[in-house]
């Protein structure tokens, strides 16, 4: 216990840092500058393997909130559960680094879905990354952000990406800037991995950005290290 406790991991349901709206008990948690990961699965049939693997990959190095239409048990395609701990209406786009959406034949709720629509626009509005896997590119589809993209479906529903102006590519996995697209069960393993580098890539592009933005501000000293010289001389004067 002490090693794990001494690598900062804790894959304990917290409330410290979650967004409003989240159930702590379905939230885990690695620290709390770790990545933010929402996972969104249809209320009914996501596909087991497709939630599984990826759940597990980012829990390893992200804070990962599992969010849907219904809180509490839900059940896969295969009778896997997952506990979804946010409502979709809860999702805080501002609050998270990654909007991943799980597939199999329940994520067709979503498809036509004016929240959801509107998160995935706001998430790649934000440059955030934003990820969808089997039938779930579709939902990025039809919510206008595929357009001039390069991107990857299950085979059977490529003809809708196509429709909505996405270049696809027939791949197991395809990414294109901060969007990634996997196309079934057998990528969710290459799938995860591959959302996890991006997200942490991305984090610490951020993180850079913001010191060489904080580097570069001007301070109430000279270049010397001196305070300015008019300054001190009011001051000195005020004394006197």
């Amino acid at each position: 216990m002490r090693r794990w406790m001494a690598l900062g991991i804790t894959l304990v349901a917290v409330s410290a840092a979650l967004p409003a709206g989240s159930h702590a008990q379905t939230v885990a948690t690695v620290s709390q500058m770790a990545p933010r990961i929402v996972m969104l699965i249809p209320a009914n049939a996501f596909r087991d393997e497709e939630f599984d693997l990826p759940y597990k990959h980012f829990c390893s190095h992200a804070t990962v909130v599992v969010a849907s239409t219904k809180l509490g048990q839900i059940t896969g395609m295969m009778g896997h559960k997952a506990e979804a701990g946010m409502l979709v209406k809860n999702i805080d786009v501002g609050w998270l680094d990654a909007l991943v959406l799980v597939g199999g034949i329940g994520a067709r709720q979503y498809w036509w879905d004016p929240t959801v629509h509107n998160l995935i626009r706001q998430t790649v509005a934000q440059k955030k990354v934003l990820a969808a896997i089997c039938i779930s590119p579709v939902t990025l589809a039809y919510a206008g952000v595929l357009k001039g993209k390069r991107a990857t479906v299950f085979v059977s529903e490529r003809g809708r990406l196509i429709e909505k102006g996405a270049k696809y590519t027939g791949k197991e996995l395809t990414i294109d800037g901060l969007i990634i697209t996997a196309s079934g069960p057998k990528s969710a393993q290459m799938f995860a991995e591959k959302v996890l580098n991006l997200v942490i890539e991305e984090q610490k592009r951020r993180q850079d950005a913001m010191e060489t933005i904080d580097s570069n501000k001007p301070n109430s000293h000279g270049a010397n290290g001196a305070e300015d010289t008019t300054e001190t001389q009011n001051r000195e004067k005020a004394v006197g």
